[in-house]
C-alpha cells in the first residue's frame, strides 16, 4: 500500500507520522522544561535524524546520546552515536542519564524477556524515562500495514510476506527470512506496558478516537526534584 507508506514514513517532514512525532515531542519537551540545561538524554535505538527534525541537533539545551547496534556517523556536536544493546546497557552506570528516551523501538525484540531486559534498563540508567510503543489492539499493523496483521497466525502472516510487499517488507521469498521478519514485531497490550513499567503513566495516543500507541511515562517528578534540591512535599 504505497499510500500508507508514504503516511507512514518518519523520515519525511511532511508525513502523517512525522507529525505524530512532532506532537508527541512538544509533550516531551513540557516535560523536561523545567531541568536545567544540557538535559542528558540516551535515546535507545534513536537515530540522528530524529533529533535533527525537531530542531535540537547543535541545541546545547540537549545532550543526546543515540544507543543502536550499529552506530551511526556523528553529525552534531551534541548528539552522540553509540553502538550498544536494548537490553543490557551495561556500559552506563545507575541513573548515568536525566531522560531515558526510546520511540517505536521496544515492540522490536520479538520476546517478552527481551522487552523485559529493556524495560529493566531504561528504569535503572536514567532518573526518568518516556517509552512510546504502538498499541496492540489498533487495528492497522504499524510495520507491516495490513489491517489485523498482529492477530494472524504466524503461518499465515510468512505466507503472505513470502508473496507480497507490506509495509517496510516484502516480498521476501525465502522462508526463513521471511518468518524472521514476521517474529521480529511483538506489539505490546496496556496490561504488558504496565507490567513493564509498574510505576509510570501510561498515557494513550489517539487516531480517530481509537488508541494508536502508549506514551509511558515515569521519573520526571522524581528528577525536577532531585536536580532543584528539594523535597517531594516542598
Amino acid at each position: 500500500m504505497p499510500a500508507l507508506r508514504r503516511l507512514a514514513d518518519s523520515g519525511s517532514s511532511h508525513s502523517m507520522a512525522n507529525r505524530f512525532r512532532d506532537r508527541r515531542f512538544r509533550l516531551f519537551q513540557r516535560l523536561i522544561s523545567a531541568l536545567p540545561r544540557p538535559v542528558r538524554i540516551i535515546d535507545v535505538g534513536g537515530t540522528s535524524r530524529f533529533w535533527e527534525l525537531r530542531g535540537c541537533a547543535g541545541n546545547t539545551d540537549y545532550q543526546v546520546t543515540t544507543l543502536n547496534l550499529e552506530a551511526e556517523k556523528q553529525r552534531a556536536g551534541n548528539i552522540m552515536p553509540v553502538i550498544g544493546d536494548a537490553t543490557h546497557l551495561s556500559a552506563f552506570g545507575d541513573h548515568s542519564f536525566d531522560v531515558a528516551f526510546s520511540n517505536s523501538v521496544i515492540e522490536h525484540l520479538a520476546t517478552p524477556s527481551k522487552q523485559a531486559s529493556m524495560a529493566e534498563e531504561i528504569q535503572r540508567v536514567a532518573v526518568a524515562h518516556w517509552v512510546q510503543t504502538p498499541n496492540y489492539w489498533f487495528p492497522i499493523e504499524p510495520h507491516f500495514h495490513v489491517p489485523g496483521w498482529q492477530w494472524m497466525p504466524q503461518s499465515l502472516r510468512v505466507a503472505v510476506l513470502r508473496r507480497f510487499r507490506c509495509g517496510w517488507r516484502g516480498p521476501c521469498p525465502d522462508a526463513i527470512v521471511a518468518q524472521r521478519m514476521v517474529a521480529e514485531i511483538r506489539l505490546l497490550t496496556y496490561r504488558e506496558l504496565r507490567r513493564l513499567f509498574p510505576n509510570s503513566t501510561i498515557l494513550p495516543e489517539r487516531f480517530l478516537g481509537v488508541t494508536k500507541s502508549w506514551i509511558v511515562v515515569g521519573g520526571f517528578v522524581q528528577l525536577q526534584t532531585s536536580l532543584s534540591g528539594q523535597s517531594p512535599a516542598s
